[in-house]
């Protein structure tokens, strides 16, 4: 196996701030792969996927606008889905990469989709991780419910602790070991010594403004049908139902759905299942 080489890049947008975008960089000519992560969370999250992946083809990991070591907006309207996808196409052409396939998390899926209806001679394919056209309103309240409201805590065993109790019914299933890992994947160490979630509380409020745009998911998701998905779906989320994955499916039978068995919103991409899946899903495309 060659040995992992992994460049950070700091990539300016149009509106003047700095994104952070890790790079596992690759000698392979394949098509490389974009991670986009979920609302609160950051490019770590992508780590392991990544330096699996990077043996056959290049990822980058980017972290959205307030998450991360990328910059935070100091306007929170500007915490919206065309804004993300504007950043994206920016991180894009900054690397020099003309055409990519996204794995998207959550939200990283809503901006792949979106991406693809905007640019679709960018988009070689699409893995939308636990997110789809339709959100069920039980994980939309759960999330807009917490989303910003938590304090910085004293010590990793409490940020443990946060997380393993907000997360318990999504990974019911990990260690003491994991949850210390998850815990360094969303907190952070600040500058004073607290330890504190790695995004701009005022994402919150974004998410919690009526008056935000609401954007038409199915349209972007019908503006998909030559670019190849793959769909996972977490067996207990809460946020994708399979309902919305068969309508997804009636739409484009082309579309591969996978269940990822024992995982709530949303699969880390770490379970046998979603990286069998994924592999299995990159090596057919052309």
């Amino acid at each position: 196996m060659s040995e992992l080489v992994i460049r950070d890049h700091r990539v300016r947008v149009k509106d003047g701030l700095t994104l952070h975008c890790r790079d596992y960089l690759s000698d392979s000519s394949r098509l490389p792969v974009l991670c986009l992560p979920g609302l609160t969370r950051n490019g770590r999250d992508f780590h392991e996927l990544a330096s699996h992946l990077s043996v056959e083809r290049r990822v980058l990991a980017l972290d959205f606008r307030g998450r991360g070591q990328s910059d935070h907006d100091s306007n929170w309207h500007r915490y919206r889905l065309d804004v993300y996808v504007e950043d994206v196409i920016a991180a894009l052409d900054a690397l020099q990469v003309s055409r990519v396939i996204i794995i998207g998390t959550s939200l990283g899926g809503l901006v792949g989709m979106f991406f693809g209806a905007q640019c679709p001679e960018r988009l070689a394919g699409l893995v939308l991780n636990d997110i789809g056209p339709e959100l069920d309103a039980r994980g939309m309240n759960r999330i807009a419910s917490s989303v910003g409201k938590s304090g910085p805590v004293d010590k990793w065993e409490q940020a443990e602790a946060a997380v393993k109790e907000a997360h318990a019914a999504v990974m019911p299933d990990f260690t003491a070991a994991d949850w210390a890992i998850f815990a360094r994947q969303v907190y952070r160490e600040r500058d004073d010594g607290l330890i504190a979630r790695d995004m701009d509380p005022q994402i919150g409020m974004a998410l919690r403004d009526a008056s935000m745009p609401t954007p038409d998911l199915w349209h972007a998701f019908q503006s998909l049908r030559q670019i190849p998905i793959l769909t996972l779906r977490g067996e207990l989320s809460d946020l994708l139902t399979q309902t919305t994955v068969s309508r997804m499916q009636q739409w484009y039978p082309s579309m591969s759905a996978v269940l990822v068995p024992n995982r709530g919103h949303a699969p880390t991409l770490n379970e046998p299942t979603s990286r069998a899946a994924i592999d299995r899903f990159l090596e057919k495309l052309p």
